[in-house]
Formats: C-alpha cells, structure tokens, sequence
C-alpha cells in the first residue's frame, strides 16, 4: 500500500500515469500507462488495463479484468460491469494502422459484465447496457439495451430501474417523474 500520494495504488498495480484524482483506487494487477487522465474517486477493479490516451471521469466504477483502448472517453458516474470490452478499431488487421475510432460512455451510463462495445459509438447518459449485449450503433440517453445486436428494451430513470409508462408519461419508484416524446426521454422538474 502507497501512502504517499491523494489516491490508493496496490503494491502490485503499475500506475505509470501521473493524472489520477485523489481518491481514486487502483487495485491489484491493474496497469494504467502514461497519459491516461484519471478523475476523483474512481475504483479501477483488478486485472484493468488502461492504454495511453484513456479518459476517466470522476466516481467511474470499472470492474475487474477490463481493457480501456485508446480513443475511449469514460463519463462522470458511469458503470463498467466486470470483463465488458471496448474495441477502438473499426477495420482492425495487424500491419496496416488506422486511426483509432471514438467512443464515449456518457455521465451516468452502465455497461453490464461482458457487454461489447464495437468501437465509434456513443453509449448516452444514464442508459444501460445488458450483461452480455453488443453494441453495434449509437444508444439513446437512458435507454435500456440488450442482446445481439443491442436493441432497446425500454428506458431507465437516473436511478437505474426500468420506467413503466402509461399515456407517455410515469413517476419512478425514486420520485423522479418523465415524460416520452417519440424516441426522447424528457425529466419533468
């Protein structure tokens, strides 16, 4: 255990980046490389891998024995369920290097355990992605995904419970009341 610095290294973490927010906990055989940015509070389960270029938000929860690719954006709150993966090439093939495509996991987004993320696309705010699901195409803020391909299933509140609608509008067991106008999902404050 490392003392010496605001956030918690285990002794057998290689941490080679020096953007990590304090209170943030890194542990056992995880490997964050140079030129990866870090937020607040973070928990970087065992076994991660965060490749140069990796950008984490402030209170991410990334479960263990999973790889965070270059060109991957990591959003305030969101949720990385253990062994889910990110791909960040769109044509991959050894020996003829592309550019690395984009994907952001939005504030507050959940990624069920062994979902996939085929790279280029944007998981929206506060939407949630199924245990096992792949992902081949853009999610809509809170918007309930699964299988394969990925296909909505319905909404989920801020909260995380599945919305149940009557005359388009409903109340979550939270408080939090919306309103859905065709593919939107609106909070009524």
């Amino acid at each position: 255990m490392q003392n010496n610095r605001d956030y918690f290294q285990h002794e057998k973490a290689v941490v080679e980046s020096n953007q990590i927010g304090k209170g943030t906990r890194i542990w056992m055989n995880a490997h964050i490389m140079k030129n990866v940015i870090i937020g607040e509070n973070c928990n970087i389960g065992e076994g991660c891998f965060l490749e140069s270029g990796v950008i984490i938000g402030n209170n991410v929860v990334i479960k263990n024995n999973i790889a965070i690719w270059d060109g991957v954006k990591v959003e305030d709150g969101a949720f990385l369920g253990p062994n889910m993966v990110f791909t960040n090439e769109i044509e991959p093939r050894a020996g003829y290097p592309k550019e690395v495509a984009k994907t952001i996991v939005k504030r507050g987004a959940s990624i069920g355990a062994n979902a996939t993320i085929v790279a280029n696309h944007t998981i929206g705010e506060y939407a949630m992605v199924g245990a096992g699901a792949v992902v081949t195409k853009n999610i809509l803020p809170h918007t309930l995904v699964y299988g394969n391909p990925a296909k909505r299933h319905g909404w989920v509140c801020i909260c995380g419970r599945k919305l149940i609608f009557t005359n388009n509008n409903t109340v979550c067991h939270c408080g939090k009341q919306f309103s859905l106008t065709e593919e939107t999902l609106k909070e009524i404050l």
